[in-house]
């Protein structure tokens, strides 16, 4: 039988060189910090690559409970100060579904690609065991009795759940703030919001509470908390991911996707999401096998529009000094950038009257009997729903696929498009939303983030990768957003432009 070897040993002899950057990175982070070495392995281990991470415990050379202690361990010492995981399980529990995950390995059987993982599933997930509060007072207490698919999918993979990640309340808004559990604060800046509404969960992968995370995106919440905490996430194309329990399978813009550290991972945990699934009939036939083939390519010649604020929108000046910084990377992978935009007149009323009409005729019950219990924006967007008329739904519809085609066309030359995630960096978290950007009065809660719902519209995987700082040091993303069902090409252009400026490489200083 073969000599099992301790972590200190594993990590200290460079069995693995990966876990072994992690350190030297970690290293660098900490610009020459006093730490002691054991905790500065133990943070390793947390910002280590989560298809490294389980590929070790599949070959024995590292233990799930070892990688859950070190994950407890970051969740004891950051979380109380961003408030990113909740209603998580207790710390005997979570080592005791690590120790199952290690005698499922020492049995030689089938172990799925996330096996002995930690995971903290998105609070608007149905996970059996777990509450699904929505961030709703009227569901504090709802235990639900089924997983939804795309836990499912988490669990068969081998995931070790521990917990859920924080919301807004019932996920409206890009800003995790909540009365059954709080706000979550952003690790680069505890003042500041995380965005949302995976708010929570970018948060925790930002710190390393956890290796991989969930998330959903209608408006722009993955991409918006990945932009917020420097860290990559992607909206797969619509059909890609089911998104079972749907009450409307075939009406709205949402979708599930995966968020982590790296687009490596991204693609990673994609593979274990993604693919067809009879109890969501709006997904189309796909192989997600392909998500774990190597992501290098060449980009010499490929066409990119680049058009940071998608033709007018209010842009902070810091953001786009930002962006602007990063266009000569794309040039630098021998890209051809130039200055254009698609055609998204409309896509404005088209994702609102759709987004409107389907609140009311979801949550409008909700409404009735818990006014409140209700956030005001929750109760505007119901109400705003219930003036949405049958033929404005239908033009709203007709206007999309006009959108779509222009899109297609535009798409036919530039393979790519590169443009802002979030209109602004991370704002006061005391604030329920930004009321202006350079001095442009926004209209309602979620209209600085147009620049994430407009790129929905048009039904292509787009993704946020990280792209810099402000002078202010909050993280600042760019959104790349690809042909429909290239979702792959999308995650090869993001690696490529990911290894050039290695800014997404710089952890918060209170998770080191």
């Amino acid at each position: 039988m073969r000599s099992r070897i301790s972590r200190r040993q594993f990590l200290t002899a460079g069995v693995v060189s990966t876990v072994s950057t992690q350190i030297h990175r970690v290293s660098e982070t900490l610009g020459g910090m006093q730490t002691n070495h054991t905790n500065q392995q133990a943070v390793s281990l947390c910002f280590a690559s989560a298809r490294e991470l389980a590929r070790l415990i599949r070959e024995h050379k590292l233990s799930a409970r070892e990688v859950m202690t070190a994950h407890l361990d970051q969740i004891r010492r950051i979380n109380p100060k961003i408030n990113a995981i909740v209603a998580k399980l207790d710390d005997e529990r979570c080592l005791a579904l690590a120790d199952e995950a290690d005698r499922r390995v020492a049995r030689k059987g089938h172990l799925g690609p996330l096996h002995g993982l930690p995971i903290a599933f998105k609070d608007y997930e149905p996970a059996v065991g777990f509450p699904w509060t929505r961030g709703s007072l009227i569901y504090k207490d709802f235990m639900p009795q089924e997983d939804s698919v795309l836990v499912e999918r988490l669990r068969k993979a081998g995931a070790v759940p521990i917990g859920k990640t924080n919301v807004p309340e019932f996920a409206m808004g890009s800003h995790t703030y909540n009365k059954v559990y709080g706000t979550t604060f952003n690790p680069y800046d505890l003042s500041k919001s995380a965005g949302g509404s995976s708010g929570g969960a970018a948060a925790a992968l930002a710190c390393g509470l956890v290796p991989i995370a969930d998330g959903s995106d209608l408006g722009g919440s993955l991409r918006n908390p990945a932009n917020f905490n420097n860290i990559v996430a992607l909206r797969p194309t619509v059909g890609l991911v089911p998104t079972a329990p749907n009450p409307m399978p075939f009406i709205g813009f949402g979708v599930k996707g995966p968020m982590a550290r790296s687009v490596a991972d991204v693609a990673f945990l994609l593979s274990t999401i993604a693919g067809p699934d009879p109890r969501d009939p709006a997904c189309y036939p796909s192989d997600p096998t392909g998500f774990v083939k190597p992501l290098e390519r060449s980009f010499k010649g490929v066409r990119l529009a680049w058009c940071p604020d998608l033709g007018g929108l209010p842009l902070d000046r810091g953001v786009r000094t930002v962006l602007e910084s990063q266009r000569q990377a794309f040039e630098s992978l021998g890209c051809i950038v130039e200055e254009a935009c698609p055609d998204l007149s409309g896509a404005d009323k088209i994702f609102l009257d759709i987004r409107l009409w389907s609140s009311f005729n979801v949550l409008g019950p909700l409404l009735e009997s818990h006014r409140s219990q209700m956030k005001p924006e929750a109760i505007w967007q119901i109400e705003a729903g219930a003036g949405v008329s049958a033929t404005d739904l239908a033009q709203a519809m007709i206007r999309h696929g006009e959108l779509l085609e222009r899109m297609r066309r535009f798409q036919s030359k530039y393979e790519f498009l590169l443009c802002a995630v979030n209109q602004v960096p991370p704002f006061d978290a005391t604030l329920d939303w930004p009321k202006e950007i350079e001095g442009v009065k926004m209209e309602n809660y979620v209209a600085w983030m147009k620049s994430a719902y407009w790129i929905t519209t048009t039904f292509c995987p787009a993704i946020s990768v990280p792209a810099g700082f402000t002078s202010e040091g909050l993280p600042v993303g760019i959104q790349i957003v690809g042909r429909h069902r290239d979702d792959f090409g999308v995650l090869q252009i993001a690696h490529a432009f990911e290894q050039a400026p290695g800014v997404g490489r710089k952890r918060p200083a209170i998770a080191l």
